[in-house]
């Protein structure tokens, strides 16, 4: 009989920032029995469901202004001063859970607008994702947010540039960026902004990739950060599999594999990781 072997990625699952967030989501429903979050509270909505049950209210803008509650998350991706204006205008307690590296972003973009008036503003992102709107929200709305090659290509603006990125942001694409630009553009000032602990899963996940028969990734479909790292488990391994939970796993996946190796976002719950583990030895056992 021969050895199957299942294992999980060890640097797969919540990142520092979302563990944060969920950990003061799980107190406050201790707490009080209920909790408001102003907008998805992670991009799995697995884990988003589980707090749901547990009390967990998902309010969006609208009705944070005209239902106004007593207290509110603020989750991992941060917000816009505005936000915070309105919170403080209507009463409401803010429990904030910035992401202590989102926080830092928001603060050298809010400098750097304020000490150069004249220089314009680019963030490479995607657009309308939580996490950029509130770092355009440190420029009065000024910020360019650009999320291609042929978008820095085109980007047609005077005088000195200051390039950023979405923290969560695929940072080798970054450096394309910047480097059109910069050839593009005779003063652009790169800021390194890709978080670290995303920036060193990519060749740690690569690496984990070339281990095994066949790879599954487990992401929510609304996870931009999952969609970047399925990205690189596809480029390394051609039997890579994008999952959002153990339901979606079939045998014939698995046809002719002795080793799987199970990945995930940073917005992946590590308990989620472990159910598709266990069905994968499901299947994997009675394939032995």
């Amino acid at each position: 009989m021969s050895i199957k072997l299942v294992d999980i990625d060890k640097y797969a699952g919540f990142c520092f920032g979302v563990t944060k967030a969920i950990t003061s989501a799980e107190n406050e429903l201790s707490e009080f029995g209920s909790a408001c979050c102003l907008g998805k509270i992670v991009h799995n909505q697995i884990e988003e469901s589980r707090l749901e049950k547990l009390g967990l209210r998902t309010i969006g803008k609208n009705e944070m202004q005209t239902n106004p509650p007593s207290r509110m998350l603020i989750r991992a991706h941060g917000e816009p001063p505005s936000t915070y204006d309105d919170a403080k205008r209507l009463g409401i307690k803010i429990v904030d859970e910035t992401c202590p590296v989102v926080l830092k972003l928001q603060g050298l973009i809010a400098k750097t607008y304020s000490e150069n008036p004249d220089c314009t503003i680019v963030i490479f992102g995607k657009k309308g994702h939580a996490e950029v709107n509130g770092l355009v929200g440190q420029t009065d709305g000024k910020a360019i947010v650009i999320s291609s090659l042929e978008e820095a290509e085109s980007l047609n603006v005077e005088g000195k540039i200051a390039l950023f990125s979405q923290t969560t942001a695929d940072f080798q694409m970054y450096g394309q960026i910047a480097d059109v630009l910069k050839n593009k553009h005779s003063d652009v000032e790169v800021h390194e902004t890709v978080c670290g602990s995303v920036k060193n899963r990519v060749p740690r996940l690569k690496e984990f990739c070339a281990n095994y028969d066949v790879v599954i990734f487990v992401s929510d479909e609304a996870s931009s950060n999952g969609r970047m790292l399925f990205e690189v488990c596809r480029a390394i391994n051609s039997r890579s599999y994008f999952v959002t939970d153990a339901d979606d796993l079939q045998a014939e996946l698995f046809s002719g594999a002795s080793s799987v190796g199970i990945s995930g976002a940073t917005s992946t719950p590590s308990w989620l990781l472990d159910d598709v583990r266990s069905k994968c030895c499901k299947i994997m056992g009675d394939k032995i």
